[in-house]
């Protein structure tokens, strides 16, 4: 995934520092570097426990791609005999090789080379289609199905999830086209503002040396294009909060993973590299749009690198020993590997490279649930039984701890007895659902908003017609009566969660497409309306009746549909119309 060995994707859209300018501002030509010894460059490493140091505290982009630095000798950008355009994607292909990582899978996995091209229906079509899907869950495993054919999705969950790198090749260039491309990307630059560090990083990787070369300020088309015609590449982290195309996409395919899907874009000039071998912390699905580009995996080194709950630093090449896959990726084609498997990749002489990396399932482990389950069953266990409450013997000290560890004593027996006990009763304390809704709670406050369709929109707050005309207000009234017919709009939207203050309803209708950049969507909910929500969640998709919520009186039935649908998470059957 090209990029962020020192970032975590959930963070991927906050600013970026980079180490300094390594490029002549004048010029924008990289500079030659001296070589650098076997470890990553200083402070390339990602904060151990959250966003914040090193160059990029916004994330380790859910996705990224590393770029392979020059083999011994190379020259950037010069011809390279062993690797040429000519060799062909197949053969560098060796998915069987060994590696040392015992707890992965001993290789990765790819689709036979097609003696035709694979075809499927367009991005504009299948988008389409999925808007007449009435489940967004089953909407999100279509499109999940299109991204990953001919594949089927039990066979890559039962095969390549958490598991093995997955290749798939399609000889068909347009598969993916209109989801991203260096047309869009020039737009953007023009119509936005993309700043340098936040929404863009200029990057390169020569002998051994990974920098990021961001200027402060705007990223002006002028200033950016000039550095890629000197070799650098260009990472945009958050394309969804430009692109329409991508925040369509990723607001349905995250309801496949229950997770947030992000997305970065890679653009790389021919001959050049732009990251260094790392792993990330999530699943990427590498999408190749443009040109074409060298990619080398690596496994897992050993168990403690088999998914990682964070990024690695950069790696030099002697670290990473043999790849386990070695292909030459294509426009239209896919590389899918997990977290904690090394890459990189780096574009041939002859050909420049736009890919996309789409990821998710960054700390979504069962350790991840278990840091929320334990404090919580333990502060439970404290309040509830004596046991816990106790004091400790007046002389442990004397017997426990490290400088003690290797004496013989009963007392020190007894000891270790009774926390074995006590932890093993905090099992009898453990708030599971409680912790599965702190959960979801953050996953709705990672989801991009749901992106409507016309047809959602005209059933819709949205399609209310209230307006300004002829100097006063017309058609303000939210004309739903116990008749109307409603339902969520989607089925991932909203999460209602019993905490210390009341029943909260989360929310995501509210969201920015710019990671985080709102505080989490909440609205406290009335005990009496608790069970019109669950009504409404267990009969979606279907439609239902005002007057059929369970509320106490038919004000009150009225009151919530009107709440819930002023708030966007509501639609209904039939346009409203005016009163």
């Amino acid at each position: 995934m090209e990029g962020g060995a020192r970032v975590s994707a959930l963070w991927v859209y906050r600013s970026a520092v980079g180490p300094g300018l390594s490029v002549s501002l004048r010029s924008r030509r990289i500079k030659k570097r001296p070589k650098q010894g076997k470890k990553g460059v200083p402070g390339d490493c990602p904060a151990p426990a959250g966003p914040g140091k090193a160059e990029q505290p916004g994330g380790s982009q859910l996705g990224g791609d590393a770029a392979a630095g020059p083999e011994k000798g190379e020259q950037p950008g010069a011809a390279q005999p062993s690797r040429g355009a000519a060799a062909g994607p197949g053969k560098w292909e060796h998915p069987g090789a060994p590696h040392t990582g015992r707890g992965a899978a001993a290789g990765g996995a790819s689709n036979p080379r097609p003696q035709e091209p694979i075809t499927g229906p367009s991005l504009h079509d299948l988008l389409q289609e999925l808007g007449q899907v009435q489940h967004s869950r089953h909407r999100a495993a279509k499109l999940f199905e299109w991204l990953i054919a001919p594949i089927s999705p039990q066979q890559f969950f039962e095969q390549s999830w958490e598991n093995k790198p997955l290749l798939i090749r399609r000889r068909n260039p347009a598969y993916y086209q209109g989801l991203f491309s260096t047309a869009t990307f020039d737009a953007i630059l023009r119509d936005n503002d993309v700043q340098f560090g936040v929404n863009l990083d200029v990057t390169s990787y020569v002998d051994g040396t990974r920098e990021t070369h961001n200027p402060v300020g705007r990223a002006l088309p002028a200033v950016v294009w000039d550095f890629y015609r000197n070799g650098c590449s260009l990472r945009m982290l958050n394309p969804q909060a430009f692109s329409a195309t991508i925040w369509h996409f990723l607001s349905i395919l995250q309801e496949q993973f229950g997770s947030m899907a992000g997305a970065n874009t890679y653009l790389t000039p021919a001959g050049t590299q732009g990251f260094a071998p790392h792993y990330d912390d999530i699943e990427a699905f590498v999408i190749q749009l443009e040109g074409k580009k060298h990619w080398r995996v690596y496994g897992p080194r050993d168990d403690t690198e088999v998914l990682p709950q964070f990024s690695s630093c950069n790696f030099a090449q002697e670290e990473i020993g043999e790849p386990i896959l070695e292909t030459i990726l294509e426009a239209g084609d896919l590389i899918y590997f997990p977290r904690g498997f090394i890459h990189q990749g780096d574009c041939l002489p002859d050909a420049h490279s736009l890919h996309i990396t789409v990821s998710s399932y960054q700390r979504n482990s069962w350790g991840d649930l278990l840091e929320k389950l334990l404090p919580a069953a333990l502060q439970m266990a404290i309040e509830e039984d004596v046991e816990y409450r106790q004091g400790l013997p007046v002389d442990y000290l004397e017997y426990m701890g490290v400088v003690n560890s290797d004496v013989v004593d009963s007392r020190r027996g007894a000891f270790i007895e009774r926390v074995q006990n006590l932890i093993k009763k905090l099992v009898d304390y453990a708030p599971i659902d409680a912790a599965v809704d702190q959960k979801a709670k953050l996953f709705l406050h990672d989801c991009l908003p749901p992106m409507l369709t016309e047809h959602e929109r005209a059933l819709s707050i949205h399609g209310l017609p209230a307006r300004w005309e002829d100097g006063d207000v017309r058609d303000t009234d939210i004309p739903i009566k116990k008749g109307t017919q409603v339902r969520l709009l989607r089925h991932g939207i909203i999460r209602l969660c019993n905490e210390r203050n009341g029943m909260l309803l989360y929310y995501t209708t509210e969201n920015s497409r710019v990671y985080h950049k709102e505080e989490p969507k909440y609205l406290e909910i009335d005990p009496e309306f608790t069970d019109g929500i669950e009504f409404l969640l267990s009969s979606y998709p279907e439609y239902v009746c005002v007057e059929t919520l369970p509320c106490d009186t038919l004000d009150d039935k009225i009151s919530l549909a009107t709440f819930l649908f002023e708030k966007g998470l509501l639609i209904t059957k039939k346009p409203l119309l005016p009163m």
